[in-house]
């Protein structure tokens, strides 16, 4: 007998779902985004003496990379631990308050470091706490969101990324300037953005029967690609696409500082980011709905990494700041379809009701991953192919070999 928790969710999640879901994304972006976009960056040049923007770079890149093992071990491990979570608080509750408390608590002490080790620790924490919330709270959708409204909500994933990123910007370069305040401002932000959430929102108890055991607890981290090859092509693809948009995006404060000269790279930034976030926002929300309404994925998403591509392309050929401007706004509409439609489309992939989070939580590898260890490749490819075309180039290589990783999924239309 199906238990509650583990069901196959049909009824509709309200507005007010959604709303709190919403709110929740955005204190997380808020928080991750923003140290990634530039309050990283300026803390580690910080430690730095050299003028060699690519060491710079580079030192960030390790810092970053060694970030991103910890969520390769955090993710499915958090998503596999909430899957047999009997808590009376449900399965995913306790992981999303825990998650927020250790991302929260990291940032604040994070601002306070004056080392390159200080800044990597605790950057590193900060990051395996954003694993265990994401993994979590992204759980949830598979385990309270009908099939027929993924699409829809998944794009209030990306949706608030956008606007996320653009206010943590404004808010840590206009209203608080001290970068020790920036980040504390942003982990309060955090903790009482994702409350409403945990509060709210009721989360199924699971039987204490279903506990989880180690010997499957362990075989479940391999998933086989000939016995579910679409959750195979579906984590591909995905994979591809994140470092198509990683190489685009991470050195972006880069290439407009020491790549296109530009005398305000900080304020370009935030207006760049102004135009790709209401994109992302269009896109997320109307192409997710259209998605859920006509009931196909794959062309979406197809289609979504190759506006990526498309945008790679036109800043490796172009490299002016007009078509800078245009580019965003082309990488934020194929992007923020991506964001929302693919994660519907990995939902409808999974294995198995009971491991849901696990394998999201190797779904969501895919996203963070390439985040974190794109400013070190990215540098170096700068540094190995002369500039930054060869870099966007690679990126456009990226998402097209993206799309086509989804044209042999065949369970999802």
């Amino acid at each position: 007998m199906t238990t509650a928790a583990l069901a196959e969710p049909t009824k509709a999640v309200t507005g007010g779902w959604i709303a709190v879901f919403a709110t929740a994304w955005l204190g997380i972006w808020m928080a991750q985004l923003t140290p990634v976009q530039l309050l990283l960056p300026v803390q580690v040049e910080a430690q730095l003496t050299t003028d060699d923007w690519v060491q710079k770079v580079l030192a960030f890149g390790i810092i970053s990379g060694i970030a991103g093992v910890c969520a390769l071990i955090a993710y499915p491990l958090t998503g596999a631990l909430s899957d047999r979570t009997t808590s009376r608080f449900g399965r995913r509750r306790p992981w999303i308050a825990g998650g927020a408390l250790l991302f929260g608590a990291s940032l604040g002490i994070l601002g306070l470091q004056t080392s390159l080790v200080g800044v990597g620790v605790f950057w590193s924490l900060a990051l395996t706490g954003f694993c265990v919330l994401t993994a979590a709270l992204t759980a949830t959708i598979s385990d309270q969101v009908p099939v027929n409204q993924r699409g829809f909500v998944s794009g209030w994933i990306s949706a608030p990324q956008a606007i996320g990123t653009i206010l943590g910007l404004v808010l840590v370069t206009a209203l608080i300037v001290d970068q020790a305040l920036g980040y504390l401002a942003l982990a309060v932000l955090l903790v009482l953005l994702v409350v409403p959430f945990l509060l709210l929102v009721k989360d199924p108890v699971l039987p204490a029967a279903d506990r989880l055991t180690w010997s499957s607890f362990l075989e479940g981290f391999w998933i086989s690609p000939r016995r579910y090859p679409d959750f195979g092509w579906t984590l591909l693809s995905r994979i591809l696409v994140n470092f198509g948009n990683a190489f685009g995006t991470a050195l972006l404060y880069q290439f407009l500082e020491h790549g296109l000269k530009v005398d305000d790279p900080e304020g370009t930034l935030i207006l760049l980011t102004l135009v790709y976030m209401v994109f992302v926002i269009l896109a997320s929300l109307v192409l997710g709905k259209l998605s859920d309404r006509i009931g196909r994925r794959r062309p979406f998403v197809f289609v979504a990494a190759a506006l990526q591509a498309v945008a790679a392309l036109t800043l490796a050929f172009v490299p002016d700041v007009g078509v800078a401007f245009f580019a965003a706004g082309l990488l934020g509409l194929g992007y923020g379809c991506f964001l929302s439609v693919d994660q519907a489309l990995a939902t409808q992939v999974l294995p198995d009701p009971h491991t849901r989070g696990k394998d999201l939580g190797i779904m969501n590898i895919a996203t963070a991953v390439p985040q974190a260890v794109a400013p070190f490749f990215g540098a170096l490819i700068v540094a190995a192919l002369v500039g930054f075309p060869g870099l966007f180039v690679l990126s456009a290589i990226a998402a097209t070999l993206g799309a086509l990783a989804v044209l042999p999924i065949r369970s999802v239309k």
